[in-house]
């Protein structure tokens, strides 16, 4: 299921290291071709949105497979796209048919005894964060020898041998929800009103991946302009350098296992807080920069399997639904991190990019914060 999951979730960031070559293909700026990034996120919001919550009403394992022939399909469309127009839909497609990496997740986390989901949402998340920075550094470097769309061609392929593998190992998993669509849909808004655990838990990983994505998209602008200049394939290598948080996935589920979840989440803001100063004192040289990426991927992970082994924990049969507002609430924020990046790019380049970065990180901190203390109690120990 990791290995499964992160080869899924690649499809979502295979984009960013290319958006050079993209611009160049059809002669227009990096800024503008830097759009198919949060279009991608975006259409991976509206399947966690609408797709998601399906899994507590239909089989599981029936639903993935469905799933993944969609995002073959459209990673198909991406390679043989005629314009950017076309590329943009096609990006869309990616995001939305790509949600079996979090279906899987839940698939994982139904199957795992309470005591052990925050390990097995862990160990997952180590495929996933493995895909995410293998599919940075493979798409750039692959992109700069035989070109972007071949990345997407393979990534199609990498789909269809998926399909054939879950479908033979993949156990198959029955709903416990007997109500319609409409019903499934309407319960989402009286999760939202009537779990604040849920509703914390959705703001923190909108902020904090909203820091994290603004950062991977605004970087492939600054190492590909002065004084670096770095091809895609390069840009693609300093994927590489987040490694360290697929390493720290499975200790921090142990963590979350053992009710650390709200310690590790102070933990992750203060990473995530160092690292955007790191990225603004980085000048001509790479060491700060590469810190700053350690940091600032670990300091996600580390915030969203904590958030995820709180909200798993509250109603087993609505696992899906609550997965689909957090998520949802996840990439929307991961979009509009994109576009804010691309935005503070435009006007003051990295310097009002990273001072943005960092105000992202401070309104969490004093969210978090000021709901502990309103509330009285830490995330996650009170969900009603």
């Amino acid at each position: 299921m990791a290995a499964c999951s992160g080869l899924v979730v690649a499809n979502i960031y295979y984009c960013q290291p290319l958006i050079v070559l993209i611009a160049k293909d059809f002669r227009i700026p990096e800024s503008r071709a830097g759009r198919i990034a949060w279009l991608t996120q975006i259409g991976y919001a509206c399947g966690l949105l609408l797709l998601v919550p399906l899994g507590d009403i239909m089989e599981r394992r029936k639903q993935i497979l469905g799933c993944m022939v969609a995002a073959m399909l459209s990673l198909a469309l991406a390679a043989m796209s005629p314009s950017f127009g076309v590329l943009q839909i096609a990006s869309f497609l990616i995001g939305a048919s790509s949600i079996s990496a979090q279906l899987i997740l839940l698939l994982g986390a139904h199957l795992a005894d309470d005591d052990k989901r925050g390990s097995v949402i862990g160990t997952i998340m180590a495929g996933v964060i493995v895909g995410i920075l293998a599919s940075r550094s493979i798409s750039g470097t692959l992109g700069a020898i035989f070109g972007w769309r071949e990345i997407y061609f393979m990534a199609a392929g990498i789909c269809a041998v998926l399909v054939v593998l879950m479908r033979l190992r993949f156990p198959q998993s029955m709903p416990s929800f007997k109500g319609t669509y409409g019903q499934l849909m309407a319960s989402l808004i009286y999760y939202i009103r009537t779990q604040p655990a849920l509703r914390q838990a959705s703001f923190r990983n909108f902020m904090s991946f909203a820091a994290l994505s603004a950062f991977w998209v605004t970087m492939v602008l600054f190492l590909s302009s002065a004084p670096f200049h770095y091809s895609s394939a390069t840009i693609g290598l300093f994927g590489l350098a987040g490694a360290a948080s697929a390493l720290a996935s499975p200790l921090v589920g142990k963590r979350s296992d053992n009710k650390g979840s709200f310690m590790n989440i102070w933990i992750g803001l203060a990473m995530e807080l160092i690292s955007f100063a790191a990225f603004y004192f980085t000048g001509n040289g790479l060491f700060l920069l590469i810190v700053g990426i350690i940091l600032v991927d670990v300091g996600h992970q580390t915030i969203q399997i904590s958030n995820q082994t709180i909200i798993y924990s509250i109603m087993p049969e609505a696992r899906n639904r609550f997965n689909t507002v957090f998520m949802t609430s996840t990439f929307i924020g991961g979009a509009c991190g994109s576009a804010i990046g691309i935005g503070l790019w435009n006007i003051g380049h990295w310097p009002l990019f990273c001072i943005g970065g960092a105000l992202m990180v401070l309104v969490n901190i004093i969210a978090t914060g000021t709901v502990t203390l309103r509330s009285g109690y830490t995330a996650g120990s009170q969900t009603s």
